[in-house]
């Protein structure tokens, strides 16, 4: 099943860069390239270990209402390079028409070249349901109850 989603090139959007797009056949999200201003395309831009830096695409989207595009890490850039999302998943809204900025920081030790075209994030379609509060004066209990935080533990299974 395919949902139509309005896209716009801006007018700092190279031409030469692919829409996003699926990278295999059942690949979950797209691919989405950074679209670096004309004055860094070719040197690229430099994020240092433990900085941050919003990315721009060039890109603004139209997406239908009872949806959202939820920008995530790509899977290569954190494990080579620590490169992941800062807000991950970062939400578009539908009623949002701006750019698509991706805050990408540096886990790794190294200093990290962002470059003009790079895939730099992965683009997910998701169906919302909106929430409609019935505050009461309980909750309902559970073998868990309020425990959290690590509380499950971090074994394989049971007895782990």
């Amino acid at each position: 099943m395919s949902v139509l989603v309005g896209i716009r090139r801006l007018a700092n959007h190279d031409p030469d860069l692919p829409l996003p797009f699926y990278a295999s056949d059942q690949a979950a999200g797209l691919d989405l390239s950074a679209c670096l201003a004309p004055n860094d395309r070719m040197a690229g831009l430099w994020l240092e270990p433990r900085a941050r830096l919003l990315v721009p695409t060039g890109l603004a989207l139209e997406i239908p209402d009872d949806f959202e595009v939820q920008l995530r890490p790509r899977s290569g850039l954190a494990l080579k390079h620590g490169i992941t999302l800062l807000n991950a998943p970062g939400t578009i809204d539908a009623d949002y028409r701006g750019e698509i900025g991706v805050i990408v920081v540096n886990h790794g030790t190294e200093r990290f070249q962002i470059t003009h075209g790079m895939r730099i994030a992965q683009m997910v379609l998701a169906a919302l349901q909106r929430l409609a509060w019935r505050e009461t004066r309980t909750v309902a209990e559970t073998v868990r109850g309020g425990e959290g935080f690590g509380s499950t533990g971090i074994g394989t299974g049971q007895g782990g």
